[in-house]
């Protein structure tokens, strides 16, 4: 059996099933399979210490690319799940409220930090939490809250100082009112965003918190004077001021998404849900399901709490499509 609490754990797919074919075919991750298409960065940025301006120019293009006020502060780190870590230390809470089954880690960390922690079903259920924490869209399912709903949690939740947490990792795919950004003109809000998923190259390490002042100098604080190298803030200054590629990208996703709806469906898989990165899908043998696939060089997410369940992430290539249709026993055209 392959336990794994997160995607993309190639090297444990390997132990777990010496025999299957190689090269895998990584469909258990949420991440953009067409990578940014950057330039090596200039020598300097790796023989010198990341340099102030350099960070400034990076934050200023994140708020562009977010379409953040440009009175709120952008926080460039080392991935946002480098942020999800800090936050706990930096916001007294007892208790912490999660809208619905989402990303773990968001429970993990508060639940180091000794808060007590609860999983609600509607955004109502956090409204007298100290912190609140909404992902949204939601992975694994891509449930999606109205902005206008995420506004009046923040305002309730301010009316007694508490915070609210939103992490739209997967949002950039999306119409650009589907992000909550504006409202982070006011104290009691952070807006997390994942360079990584968006742009192909998670292993950059690089992501964004967007908060008032009050908790922007915190988070920098408690990241120190370099928080990201000096190759991710010259790929990441590039690729977010490339709105052409973004665009051009997002419409490749979902006729991509679209093909693998008809795949999923064609195997019998009923819909969950999912956004332009990854579709969530239930099946009475999706264990099943999931050791076939792994024993062909497949691999794609499950969940232990839903055993019914499998995400699959977007393959990206008519050949990686063909293979995963090959092994749902389908013959695609």
């Amino acid at each position: 059996m392959l336990l794994a609490e997160h995607g993309g754990d190639l090297f444990a797919a390997r132990r777990v099933y010496p025999q299957a074919p190689e090269p895998w075919l990584d469909l258990s991750t949420g991440i953009n399979p067409y990578a940014y298409p950057f330039a090596c960065p200039p020598l300097e940025s790796f023989r010198r210490l990341p340099q102030p301006d350099a960070l400034r120019k990076l934050e200023a293009a994140a708020r562009a690319a977010y379409r953040a006020p440009a009175f709120a502060e952008i926080v460039a780190a080392p991935g946002s799940q480098a942020i999800i870590n800090l936050l706990p230390h930096l916001v007294p809470a007892r208790y912490v409220g999660i809208l619905g089954v989402t990303y773990c880690e968001h429970a993990r960390s508060w639940a180091a930090s000794g808060a007590e922690l609860s999983v609600v079903a509607d955004l109502c259920g956090l409204e007298d939490k100290d912190v609140a924490i909404v992902v949204n869209p939601n992975n694994p399912d891509g449930k999606l809250a109205a902005t206008a709903d995420m506004h009046a949690l923040a305002a309730v939740l301010r009316g007694h100082g508490g915070l609210l947490i939103i992490d739209e990792a997967f949002v950039d795919f999306l119409a650009p009112g589907a992000s909550a950004v504006q409202d982070t003109t006011e104290s009691g809000v952070v807006v997390l965003r994942s360079f990584g998923k968006t742009y192909g190259l998670p292993g950059l390490r690089l992501g964004f918190a967007i908060a008032a002042k009050p908790m922007a100098a915190k988070l920098r604080a408690a990241l120190g004077p370099w928080p990201v190298s000096g190759a991710a803030i010259a790929i990441g200054s590039a690729a977010l001021t490339d709105a052409e590629w973004l665009a051009a990208t997002r419409a490749r996703l979902h006729a991509d998404a679209s093909a693998l709806d008809k795949i999923l469906a064609a195997a019998g898989f009923a819909p969950v849900g999912g956004s332009p990165l990854f579709r969530l899908v239930r099946h009475d043998d999706a264990q099943g399901w999931f050791e076939r696939l792994a024993k062909a060089g497949i691999l794609v997410r499950r969940f232990e709490a839903r055993p019914a369940w499998l995400r699959f992430g977007i393959a990206g290539s008519d050949s990686g499509r063909m293979r995963l249709g090959a092994a749902l026993g389908l013959e695609l055209p």
